[in-house]
């Protein structure tokens, strides 16, 4: 699962939000962001965009991680618990696959094990193989 990590690091955004990618496998996904200053909304808490993007990229990687392109077509995020410093973990889960659409909840958590967020994904699963021989 190393070439996937590497696909994953030309995530541009998720990667120039300093989001790392920790561990992929058909269905699951693992990434990690530390909060920092650029994370922080005017409140002091860490902003709904960067949770959604650490979300986003776990689901990705999850989603994509059987060699088909996977795209999302509905995501939802609820934000339960602020977070202002620290480490935020984003665990993807598989919840069910068919030949077209497969579904995902990731939980995003804190340095406690609290959650923060909750997002919901579906994705589409496309005719196309990811190209992995390149990275």
């Amino acid at each position: 699962m190393e070439n996937l990590k590497r696909f994953f690091k030309k995530d541009n955004f998720a990667v120039n939000s300093g989001i790392e990618l920790l561990e992929v496998s058909p269905g699951y996904a693992k990434a990690r962001m530390d909060i920092g200053e650029k994370h922080l909304n005017a409140l002091k808490t860490v902003q709904g965009g960067a949770l959604f993007t650490l979300a986003d990229l776990a689901f990705a990687a999850a989603s994509n991680a059987y060699g088909t392109a996977t795209v999302a077509i509905n995501v939802n995020i609820s934000f339960v618990k602020a977070a202002t410093k620290g480490t935020l973990i984003a665990e993807a889960k598989e919840t069910s696959i068919s030949p077209k659409i497969a579904t995902y909840n990731v939980n995003i958590t804190d340095d406690d094990g609290d959650i923060v967020a909750i997002f919901q994904g579906m994705g589409y699963r496309k005719k196309t193989s990811l190209d992995l021989s390149c990275v």
